[in-house]
């Protein structure tokens, strides 16, 4: 019945590059997709010549050479550099924390100033010594200044409950900048693909046979028999039919929508909305991805919701019971002789997008090696 040398299940950015590798070096794949369409929740599509991100945004970013080296291969990536806002009841802020944000914070205009400040509305929770849940976390790192404005309403907008009950490790850090810097990522590559990250996917899957519209666990046996070896990419706990339990996540449901007439909605691509009565927690405006000059223009509202099967997970809930949950499943892992688990789902963590491929790039070499 072995028809390939590798059945990969999913056309995301991981299963996407592991089928680049192994075509190019002489194996016969087949990739297998749940979905119509390859480039899994990096996906564009166009409208009115506009590429929209249909599962959010998604900017590249990347301090490793080898992973940036690689994607420009396949298409050129455009020059530009995420720098979000933050909308809290209709004020406007910078995002990161930087002097911009507590410019208009507090009127403070240099360093020492805005150190001072922090410092001052920290004090008022030195007494917090362990935090216990997100709210007490970004109280003694920030003040309730950032915390109240920048952090609450979003954070419990985001993950569905209050903050009290958010898990403190959610905040391990803020990072303040003390420069006039709204560049919100500190790796020096970042960028778009030209075409959008379909187009990417399009180059990496290029003569491989791919089916769309698949679902591997109709038919498990029998895809799992085309193949020498499979490479799993969806869900770890679905592949051993749920036998420990379910995995939690977080989802989010997109309102997309075409502005005719509008050059211009918002002036950014990305508009954070911190405050709890706004329900969305941001829209995306697609062509400023791609300094765009059409005629209208196509925006995104962002809702998080609750997870519940059959919707597709987005956010792991790395919490104590659910990473306990896991690493039961990562027991069997090793008795699947034939399979090799990869990405964000099968591995149940949140990868960036250069992670996932520094991450499949590290896996095709293992293999290489057996």
């Amino acid at each position: 019945m072995e028809k390939y040398d590798y059945l990969v299940v999913g056309a995301g950015l991981f299963g996407a590059v592991f089928a680049r590798l192994a075509t190019d070096d002489g194996k016969k794949c087949k990739v297998i997709e749940r979905r119509n369409h390859i480039a899994g929740n990096a996906y564009t599509h166009s409208w009115e010549n506009i590429n929209v991100h249909y599962y959010g945004a998604h900017i590249f970013h990347t301090s490793n050479e080898k992973v940036w080296n690689f994607v420009n291969r396949f298409v050129p990536f455009n020059h530009y550099i995420n720098s979000p806002i933050a909308n809290y009841n209709g004020q406007l802020y910078n995002l990161p924390f930087n002097m911009n944000t507590f410019y208009q914070l507090w009127g403070t205009k240099t360093p020492q100033e805005a150190q001072q400040k922090i410092e001052e509305q920290k004090a008022e929770f030195a007494h917090i010594k362990e935090p216990q849940n997100l709210e007490q976390q970004a109280l003694i790192l920030g003040g309730r200044d950032i915390y109240e404005k920048l952090i609450k309403g979003y954070s419990e907008k985001q993950w569905g409950m209050k903050a009290i009950d958010i898990p403190s490790f959610i905040i391990r850090r803020l990072p303040f900048r003390f420069t006039f810097d709204n560049n919100y990522f500190n790796d020096p590559h970042q960028g778009i693909p030209k075409g959008g990250y379909t187009k990417l996917c399009e180059k990496l899957l290029e003569n491989v046979d791919v089916q769309l519209n698949t679902d591997f666990f109709k038919e498990k046996k029998h895809f799992s028999s085309l193949a020498k070896k499979v490479i799993y990419t969806g869900t770890i706990d679905a592949y051993f039919d749920y036998c420990f339990g379910q995995l939690q996540y977080r989802s989010l449901r997109f309102d997309h929508q075409l502005k005719k007439g509008i050059t211009n909605f918002q002036g950014n691509a990305v508009v954070n909305y911190t405050d709890a009565s706004t329900p969305y927690t941001r829209i995306i405006e697609h062509k400023h991805f791609e300094f765009g000059n059409q005629a209208d223009t196509v925006i995104t509202f962002e809702y998080p919701s609750d997870w519940k099967p059959g919707d597709e997970p987005y956010y792991p809930i790395n919490d104590v019971a659910n990473n306990a949950l896991y690493e039961k499943y990562k027991t069997l892992v090793n008795k699947e002789l034939n399979v090799v688990f990869g990405g964000r789902l099968a591995e149940y963590k949140y990868y960036d997008m250069d992670k996932v491929i520094e991450r499949a790039l590290s896996v095709y070499e293992q293999e290489k090696l057996q």
